[in-house]
């Protein structure tokens, strides 16, 4: 039931009815209380259920909404509750009424949330954060937001040595961590971490700093205070810890709990693969390197936030792709080639496509460029594309009839996002032709840039001979012109640079060389962006055949290879060189325990653990194997698919890999019996219980 609407007097009536009254036995509080003004504590549930009885008459009962509601309704009239707590910045020094939070150890703002931030001034004025559109309330990063905003002329106006220097963070058992970047871009190259805070000053300046959890700015609004402010002034941040915040988020009755999620080995390795632009994960099958490889990917595009890839948006799952390298896999599955097409008339073609790989670079290079456009130029393309889709929605494809400067008449038979198709029937020779939309669009951009004749065209391009094509362009680009609606209501904001994350499952079983080609040199940590652009295979079959290719800065890539496979010894050095291998060993504890999490059964877990280190050990005391051939965490997911029994888990899964490890080697059913046995000899089993423990002991 959603609960009506309540004032804050109607609260304070309330707290005096409870102090008069008393709260029953039975409406007491187990986890929150509400703080008065004098340091007495009530349970929000039952100020609510009293509030509403005081003004609409209605009983006094709390069994029909749950105190998660009564909280929110309780904060949003400003009242306040003992798991909150409040940080005070001055120029003298900073103190939390929190017993945990000290300067020496600011990381574990990791586990903090914002609740309210305010400046204050000495006469108790208080100024808040004015949000961008969009923006959010509760937010990280509204702290050092605030103080950019009230000393934004200040902090443009300082040196670059001052700026260089300015202390913005330090973490625990670590060096201070200082800088203020006039770009993204410059602060990426010196930190290369997605950990940071970019604000837009109104001479559009840049100001972008460090900025991660709750407190990773506090240093950042004292200095700031120190610099420019007044004696009284404070910044006060208002928080509480995630697992806190998560109740109040989610409908949790009392008795529920909602433990803050942790992704410490995700963001480990994310860091690492922002670093390194490449990264391949390497080990024995089942360590858990595809799932790892799309966790990562997921935390990176979350921001931190999930690391389950479903929990994102459909524009966030369209930052990451996800494909799988085989012996049959090529250049034309990957970058671009030729395939088969069906022309208008029946007959069989070939049409240039974009492989998987080049088409999410686009979309990257797309987002990337966008965001270092101004709004206005934002605002100039929405308006070229409304124009675009206006004309081409009244045009009858086939039917309408337009002319050339020359009088050559043609037909507009189709458009997609890339093309204009057209017909020429008074043209003997080539009567169709595919013109490229984008030198429309172009032209329409450039309205300094004055269209009177084909030459022209030619100019704007730098080509040396007109094209046929300019000349079609010609004349839709003037009646696009001819029937611009200059009514439109054109909003559009700058868009905001995404990081794009490219995973390959079982890299080393295709052939590399084939596959990637030129690419060797732009997939290069140190060539990314246009320094590193290049000619494709088929840049002659291209519209523009001088266009270059490149990978730019935002795109990251993963891969995974198993160290068993064969393939892996014929594994291309160039590329080797070009990406950082990270081994997960099937020994790895935390990796273990991360992998069968999932499970979400101790016991089970127990089981697993202990059967596979047992197997494990035995794989390991086989002369012609070693630590590569162990048996991961991940094979042991699969216990959810045979009913939770070991036995099938054994004969369907284990089996079947084990066999094809032994096969060809004296012995093969000793070594499988050997196997087997270590695999039953657990503590599930009587014998096996009598064994580990004579283990144990010797």
């Amino acid at each position: 039931m959603s609960l009506p609407q309540f004032q804050k007097q109607d609260i304070l009536k309330a707290l005096d009815y409870i102090d008069k009254n008393g709260v029953p036995s039975h409406n007491e509080s187990i986890k929150y209380s509400l703080i008065s003004d004098s340091g007495k504590k009530y349970p929000p549930k039952y100020v609510i259920a009293v509030a509403r009885h005081l003004r609409y008459g209605t009983p006094i009962t709390t069994q029909d909404f749950v105190s998660v509601d009564a909280v929110k309704r309780l904060k949003s009239l400003g009242f306040s509750f003992d798991s909150d707590f409040e940080l005070r910045i001055t120029k003298e020094g900073v103190t939390s009424s929190d017993k945990n939070f000290s300067l020496d150890n600011l990381s574990i703002g990791d586990s903090c949330v914002q609740i309210d931030t305010y400046f204050e001034k000495a006469n108790g004025e208080r100024i808040t954060r004015h949000r961008d559109k969009g923006e959010k309330k509760k937010s990280n990063r509204s702290l050092p937001l605030l103080a950019c905003q009230l000393y934004e002329k200040q902090l443009s106006e300082l040196s670059d040595e001052d700026k260089a220097n300015f202390p913005i963070y330090k973490p625990t058992n670590g060096h201070l961590i200082t800088g203020i970047y006039p770009s993204i871009e410059e602060f990426q190259k010196a930190r290369k971490t997605i950990e940071y805070l970019a604000y837009q000053c109104k001479d559009g300046q840049q100001l972008v700093i460090y900025s991660w959890n709750v407190f990773s700015t506090v240093l950042f609004v004292q200095e700031c205070l120190k610099r420019f402010g007044e004696p009284g002034d404070s910044f006060v941040l208002k928080y509480c810890y995630k697992n806190e915040q998560a109740e109040n988020d989610a409908d949790l009755s009392d008795e529920q709990t909602a433990p803050a999620p942790t992704f410490d080995e995700q963001a480990k390795y994310s860091k690492i693969l922002l670093q390194s632009k490449n990264l391949i994960f390497r080990g024995a099958p089942g360590t858990g390197k595809s799932y790892l490889a799309r966790e990562i990917a997921t935390y990176i595009v979350s921001k931190g936030k999930t690391i389950k890839y479903d929990d994102l948006s459909a524009d966030q799952k369209k930052q990451i792709e996800f494909v799988q390298f085989h012996p049959n896999y090529d250049y034309t599955d990957f970058v671009e080639g030729l395939r088969p097409k069906i022309n208008d008339d029946g007959t069989m073609g070939f049409e240039l496509k974009d492989g998987v790989f080049k088409r999410f670079v686009t979309r990257a290079r797309k987002n990337l460029e966008n965001s270092k456009k101004s709004d206005e130029t934002i605002k100039k393309e929405v308006g070229v594309q409304q124009s675009i889709s206006a004309f081409f929605s009244d045009v009858k494809f086939g039917l309408d009839k337009f002319k050339t400067i020359t009088g050559n008449e043609f037909t507009i038979t189709n458009v997609d996002d890339d093309h204009i198709y057209i017909s020429i029937p008074g043209n003997a020779t080539i009567n169709k032709l595919t013109l490229n939309l984008d030198e429309i669009r172009k032209m329409l951009m450039a309205s300094d840039h004055k269209f009177n004749k084909v030459k022209d065209i030619t100019s704007f391009f730098g080509k040396s001979f007109a094209a046929q094509a300019y000349s079609y362009d010609f004349a839709i680009y003037n009646e696009i012109k001819a029937k611009k609606n200059t009514n439109l209501k054109i909003s559009a904001t700058s868009e905001e640079e995404k990081t794009y994350v490219f995973i390959i499952d079982e890299i080393n079983r295709g052939e590399i060389s084939k596959i990637f080609g030129e690419l060797f040199f732009a997939i290069d940590p140190g060539y990314r962006g246009k320094c590193g652009e290049i000619s494709t295979q088929y840049s002659n079959l291209h519209s523009d055949p001088d266009e270059k290719f490149f990978i730019p800065e935002n795109v990251y890539i993963i891969g995974t290879m198993n160290d068993i496979d064969r393939s892996v010894d014929s594994f291309d050095f160039a590329m080797r060189r070009r990406f950082r291998f990270i081994e997960l060993k099937a020994s790895d504890k935390e990796r273990i325990k991360e992998i069968l999490s999932d499970l979400q059964d101790k016991e089970l877990i127990d089981r697993a653990i202990n059967k596979m280190n047992a197997l494990n050990k035995e794989i390991s005391n086989v002369d012609d194997l070693n630590d590569n051939y162990q048996i991961g965490a991940a094979y042991f997911l699969k216990l959810s698919s045979v009913d939770n029994d070991f036995s099938r888990l054994w004969t369907d899964y284990l089996l079947p890999l084990l066999q094809e490890y032994v096969q060809g080697m004296y012995d093969e059913n000793g070594i499988i019996d050997r196997f087997k046995k270590a695999y039953e000899n657990q503590p599930s089993d009587n014998q096996g219980d009598i064994n580990e423990s004579a283990q144990n002991q010797g």
